[in-house]
């Protein structure tokens, strides 16, 4: 039976882990067991970051269109729901961009939204 030597193969997989932990402190970042744990808890923090990441950013363009819809008399809940009612399909990033940097044309969004109420 022949035998089976590791060395290229557990090369390669150490140096995967220890280019993940460039930038790790310490012997985090040169030696294997402390890197694989380090990146280990880097990867698992990234994806729950990643997750609410996308959670703060809805709950901030959530706040931009209240605000710009509250200048103009209406409250966030009717807002959105008169544009559903008129079928304009806008996600709630290219809102709170046109709420903060289109002043006009969220102006007129708000006036269909308010015919459509009347």
């Amino acid at each position: 039976m022949t035998r089976i030597k590791r060395g290229t193969n557990k090369k390669r997989s150490h140096k995967k882990i220890l280019n993940l932990a460039k930038g790790h402190r310490g012997g985090r970042s040169t030696l294997f067991r402390q890197a694989n744990e380090s990146v280990l808890h880097a990867l698992m923090y990234n994806y729950a970051h990643n997750k609410a990441k996308k959670r703060d950013f809805r709950r901030l363009w959530n706040v931009k269109i209240n605000a710009a819809a509250r200048q103009h008399g209406l409250s966030y809940s009717v807002f959105i729901s008169g544009l559903k009612k008129n079928g304009i399909d806008l996600d709630r990033k290219t809102l709170a961009d046109m709420a903060q940097n289109e002043q006009d044309g969220f102006k007129q969004l708000v006036e269909k939204v308010k015919s459509s109420l009347n």
